[in-house]
């Protein structure tokens, strides 16, 4: 498959979880770390995967084990792991998923990647609370890379008001609770996960 053609995956897992009070990737889910499963999951459906993490994660054991994408950009969140993927690779589309999504699955993936629209930069998941893009489980195209860094340079850095703003092509997700992300523990409490290694 030529280059411009391949899906590459993203592991958002550069966050400082500070609602959470705990790393959220390290978060054991069905016996693996929330990141592992993430990663697994990713495999099953693209290419190649990677982390993201910000630089002061890059030497945890965790995130070592797999291929590392160093967040080359600060004070930005999810965008400047997916900025940074881009500087890997402008080439390719990215499939970023957030690593705190427990319930995300194989069946979500592959409505995604079915559903994606090259010509459009990005493909993402109409939320099923607010009809709003769902920025971190959805598809940046290579197209994608300029757009994010104009919308950066106007000061937006949100990837949703960027999904807004560009018209992302937005599908209807097949199971809504499979994008429920745990930010607090109370939601942890709420989700199937259980407690840190």
């Amino acid at each position: 498959m030529p280059e411009s053609g391949r899906v590459w995956g993203l592991v958002l897992s550069g966050g400082r979880s500070s609602r959470m009070g705990r790393d959220k990737a390290l978060l054991i889910n069905e016996g693996q770390t929330q990141l592992a499963r993430m990663v697994r999951l990713l495999e099953r459906h693209v290419d190649r995967v990677f982390v993201s993490a910000r630089p002061e994660q890059a030497g945890d054991p965790e995130r070592s084990r797999y291929e590392l994408i160093v967040d080359r950009y600060e004070n930005m969140g999810p965008v400047a792991g997916i900025l940074s993927a881009f500087d890997e690779n402008p080439h390719v589309a990215w499939l970023v998923l957030a690593c705190d999504l427990p319930n995300v699955d194989d069946e979500t993936l592959e409505a995604l990647l079915k559903g994606r629209r090259p010509g459009n930069a990005f493909t993402a998941y109409r939320s099923s609370s607010d009809g709003l893009p769902e920025p971190l489980c959805a598809v940046y195209e290579p197209g994608a890379r300029m757009l994010v860094k104009q919308f950066v340079e106007a000061g937006i850095t949100c990837p949703r008001k960027m999904m807004i703003r560009a018209a992302a092509e937005l599908l209807e997700q097949p199971r809504p609770e499979a994008l429920d992300n745990i930010n607090t523990p109370a939601e942890l409490e709420q989700s199937r996960l259980g407690m840190t290694r």
